[in-house]
């Protein structure tokens, strides 16, 4: 049965593969991701603190860059796997997800490789992750992150602030709750100036997740030990100190074979006179069964917790999927069914904002209720009905013959020429009531959820609804026109009938009666004498056909928009798509499939989303499996 920390890494390198993980600089620490719920053993230590011979030792193989100053510049996970006894050790990449390492020295060459990809030939770091999997039977079940050897000063080359750089890049590791710190320091140094210890005490101050581990206890001067320290007496841990004697630089240069290291190791504690009591938990061998032992107990004990978070991460990916959209069909009956049904939502959508359920309809109301009123107030009937023009028209309707009662030609061409000016604000509440239509679909387009994944299909929706609104406004301008034709081409007689009757000065009604009904004046019985060509006769004649526009006027300001709505407002909600509709139905196969053309990169991020849930799920499968069946 493969063992939960097997599991627990098989999942890390699925999560990493998928982009989720706990890359300190892409997802930010503290991001709750699956990757970093899941316990591992983060590796600090000094620069030359010895870190790197501890972890070639846990593998058994020579496969870590070396040299002086800083050699390890990126981080590096290093999952071991244990297979049965017989089967080829190899080592594979997650950046080289084919290709399959036998030869360590090849391993060292490719992690050289990619920390200069990004790093360059300098000494910088960066804090993008290397992934390697290392399979072999000399290994225990185990994840362990190897970081950059802390620093107290930057050498050439360096930036002044890779101290500072180095510890938060370490820090973003070790200070999470979920984190086991392997903190080494040379036994031949002082552990009051351990920069390892120092961090460890930092973010952990009760010591519950930090293992001390000094290296280089061979190497300490005669006479002297490190027993206060491994006994925890000097610096008490609540996990038991773990010694090691690492191979040495001549034993390296010598190409020492690490299971003769391994076997040097044992012998040394064994034959020691400071450490043979201490023997059984001494060692590299031991370090890393105690590791993997509390590895695995950190992960049971963190199973609620995990699990928790899979199920939380699982309904919100779900949520996220049914926000995206599932995959289109390929049938050309369900994705005509498809299209159909977004048009409809995208219709509803539009209503909405016309009969109030959504802002935006109010806005033809305001087209309505005041810039009609103010186009219509602006008109320069002022200047039109001056005295001087009246009299010019009036002259010019009469000919050569003058007028011999009342001037009905000049009234007539008059109020014709008024009129006209009521054509340019009812052709423009047309156009404005257009553009607000115009900007609805746009903003409805925009608004409903299962377009967003179609640009397409956007597109020729739009273009549809555009061409149909274009249509709706021909019509509305033709009615408006029309309203403002009807009121030229047959005036109101009964508004005439009832103006007082004007009679030359000196004379009589020509009629010899009183068609207004009021009592005669006792100086004129038949009513005011005018001067049939002086001014007070036109201004007269002014003022009346004044009073008439302003009649037609504020009729006008109440057809108008009926006629808008009519032609308009509500074409648009009964048939806003009708033609489209029609013209779909036309399309065959191909032509569906081209209107359902997704954003490419929304459904690559769809792709990315059921990855992640289909992995959550397995996880989550995965891990109840293997915590109820222990």
């Amino acid at each position: 049965m493969e063992s939960l920390i097997g599991l627990v890494n098989r999942i890390q390198r699925a999560c990493t593969a998928l982009g989720d993980h706990g890359d300190a600089e892409e997802s930010g620490v503290g991001l709750p991701t699956l990757w970093e719920a899941l316990p591992s053993v983060a590796v600090v230590g000094g620069q030359s603190s010895g870190k790197s011979s501890v972890l070639e030792s846990f593998v058994g193989r020579d496969f870590l860059p070396r040299g002086s100053g800083i050699v390890t510049r990126r981080p590096l996970v290093l999952q071991l796997h244990k297979v049965d006894e017989g089967k080829v050790e190899y080592a594979e990449f997650l950046h080289l997800p084919r290709r399959r390492f036998t030869d360590f020295s090849l391993v060292r060459k490719e992690i050289e490789d990619e920390t200069e990809r990004l790093t360059g030939k300098t000494k910088q770091i960066s804090t993008h992750p290397i992934h390697l999997s290392i399979y072999s039977p000399n290994v225990v079940n185990l994840t362990l992150i190897d970081l950059p050897g802390l620093t107290k000063v930057a050498v050439e080359g360096q930036p002044d602030s890779i101290v500072q750089d180095i510890e938060t890049m370490v820090r973003s590791y070790v200070a999470k709750p979920n984190c086991i710190i392997l903190a080494i320091s040379p036994a031949n140094q002082d552990i009051a100036t351990s920069d390892a210890m120092k961090l460890a005490k930092e973010v952990d101050p009760t010591g519950e997740r930090t293992f001390g581990v000094l290296t280089k206890l061979d190497l300490m001067d005669k006479g002297t030990n490190a027993l206060d320290v491994l006994e925890g007496r000097s610096y008490r841990l609540q996990h038991p100190w773990v010694g090691v004697v690492n191979r040495s630089q001549a034993d390296i240069n010598k190409n020492v074979d690490m299971i003769v290291a391994r076997r040097k190791e044992r012998e040394y504690f064994a034959t020691s006179p400071d450490y043979s009591h201490l023997a059984s938990r001494m060692g590299s061998e031991y370090l890393a069964k105690l590791l993997s032992k509390q590895l695995e107990s950190v992960i049971r004990s963190r199973i609620p917790s995990i699990t928790s978070l899979i199920n939380k991460t699982i309904d919100e990916l779900e949520a996220e999927m049914n926000h995206l959209g599932r995959p289109v069909a390929v049938d050309a009956g369900a994705q005509l069914y498809t299209i159909l049904e977004m048009c409809r939502a995208f219709d509803r959508v539009f209503k909405e904002h016309l009969d109030g359920g959504r802002p935006g309809g109010d806005r033809i109301y305001g087209v309505f209720d005041n810039q009609l009123p103010a186009a219509l107030n602006k008109l320069p009937f002022d200047r039109y009905l001056s005295l001087q023009n009246v009299k010019k028209v009036v002259s010019e309707a009469d000919g050569y013959q003058p007028h011999l009662i009342a001037p009905e030609k000049g009234y007539r061409r008059l109020i014709e020429g008024g009129l006209n000016y009521f054509r340019g604000p009812a052709e423009a509440s047309v156009d404005a009531v257009h553009y607000v239509l115009k900007e609805l679909v746009r903003q409805s387009i925009g608004e409903t959820q299962e377009l967003r994944r179609f640009p397409t299909l956007q597109a020729e929706l739009a273009a549809a609804a555009y061409e149909a609104l274009e249509r709706f406004r021909e019509d509305g301008r033709k009615t408006a026109l029309r309203l403002v034709d009807m009121e030229a081409s047959y005036l109101t007689v009964e508004f005439f009938r009832k103006l007082p009757q004007e009679v030359e000065r000196g004379g009589n009604n020509p009629a010899g009666s009183n068609p207004t009904g009021k009592k005669p004046d006792d100086r004129n019985p038949a009513g005011p004498a005018i001067d049939r060509y002086g001014e007070g006769h036109f201004r007269r004649i002014g003022s009346n056909v004044s009073s008439y526009i302003t009649m037609v006027s504020d009729t006008l300001r109440n057809t108008i928009p009926k006629a808008v709505v009519y032609c308009q407002v509500r074409e648009a909600k009964r048939s806003l798509l009708n033609h489209f509709y029609t013209q779909v139905g036309k399309k065959e196969g191909k032509q569906f499939a081209h209107l359902l053309d997704e954003n490419p990169a929304l459904m690559e991020r769809r792709m990315q989303c059921a990855k992640r849930l289909e992995l959550y799920k397995s996880a989550r499968d995965e891990i109840d499996s293997v915590s109820w069946n222990r």
